[in-house]
C-alpha cells in the first residue's frame, strides 16, 4: 500500500500557502479550522481531514491529484498509468488513515467516558449516604450516561455527503434524533459536535452530583424543588444544545 509521505506534503502546502500570500491563521479561516491545525499538517504531525481535500486545494490553486502527489504538474499533462496507480492508492491509503483516526479517537473517549462513568458512580453512592439525590441529579445523570453511550461507542464519525450538498438541519440515527433550526450539518462541523457531546455527557456525570450536594446544603423544601428543577433542565438541555449549535455555526 503506498502511503502519502507526511513531509513532502506538508512542505508542499506550506510552499503554495505562501505563494498565495496566506498567513496560517488566513488559511485556517477560510476552511473553518484552525491554525494549529494547519501548522501540524506543514510540520508533517498530521493531515487534514478527507473532506477538506477539495477546499484546500482550492484555495492553494491546484488539483487534489496534485495536492495527493505533493508537486505541481503542467497543463494538458497526460498521467501515466503508473501515476494514476499510485494517486488511487495515495487515495485509499488516505482514506484508510482516516478510518483509523476515527477508531482511535472512539476507543480513547470510550475509555474517558466508562472511567468517568466509574467515579460518577462513586459520587451517587456519597450522595445517596448523604440524603442528596434529588431529581435533577437523577435526570442528569441518566441523560449523561445515555448520550454518553451515543456520543463515545455509537455515533458516526461522518455524515453522508448528501450534507454537504444541502443546507440540513436534522439528524437521525436510530434511536438518537437531533433537529436544530438554523445550523446546518456537515463534515466540516460534525467532528467538532460529536466532541462538544463526548465532553458534555462526561462533565455532566462528574458534575452533577456535587452540584445537587450543594443544592441540599443551601436550599430546602420547595425553594430546592425549584432550583433543582431549573438547574437540571439548563444543565441537560442548555448545556448541550446551546454549545453544539454555537460549535456547529463556527465550523458550518
Amino acid at each position: 500500500m503506498y502511503h502519502l509521505d507526511k513531509e513532502k506534503f506538508g512542505a508542499f502546502i506550506a510552499m503554495l500557502r505562501k505563494e498565495k500570500g496566506f498567513t496560517q491563521k488566513e488559511l485556517a479561516e477560510r476552511l473553518f479550522v484552525s491554525d494549529k491545525a494547519v501548522s501540524k499538517w506543514e510540520t508533517a504531525i498530521s493531515i487534514p481531514n478527507i473532506d477538506l481535500l477539495v477546499p484546500l486545494a482550492n484555495l492553494l490553486g491546484i488539483t487534489v491529484t496534485e495536492l495527493l502527489m505533493c508537486r505541481r504538474m503542467e497543463q494538458n499533462n497526460v498521467l501515466s498509468s503508473a501515476q494514476v496507480d499510485q494517486v488511487v492508492k495515495t487515495a485509499i491509503s488516505y482514506t484508510e488513515e482516516e478510518k483509523q483516526r476515527a477508531c482511535h479517537s472512539k476507543k480513547k473517549w470510550g475509555l474517558v467516558y466508562i472511567l468517568s462513568l466509574l467515579t460518577a458512580c462513586f459520587e451517587m453512592v456519597f450522595a445517596y449516604r448523604n440524603g442528596c439525590i434529588t431529581n435533577g441529579l437523577m435526570l442528569a445523570m441518566s441523560l449523561g450516561a445515555g448520550f454518553g453511550i451515543y456520543f463515545c461507542f455509537l455515533a458516526k464519525e461522518k455524515l453522508p455527503a448528501h450534507y454537504d450538498e444541502s443546507r440540513i438541519c436534522a439528524y437521525s440515527d436510530g434511536a438518537f434524533q437531533m433537529s436544530i433550526p438554523g445550523l446546518a450539518l456537515n463534515n466540516s462541523n460534525w467532528g467538532k459536535i460529536l466532541t462538544t457531546g463526548r465532553v458534555w455527557a462526561v462533565t455532566l456525570m462528574l458534575g452533577y452530583p456535587v452540584i445537587s450536594y450543594i443544592e441540599t446544603i443551601f436550599f430546602t423544601g420547595i425553594l430546592l424543588a425549584i432550583v433543582d428543577l431549573f438547574l437540571a433542565l439548563f444543565l441537560t438541555l442548555g448545556g448541550l444544545f446551546i454549545p453544539i449549535y454555537a460549535v456547529g455555526k463556527k465550523y458550518e
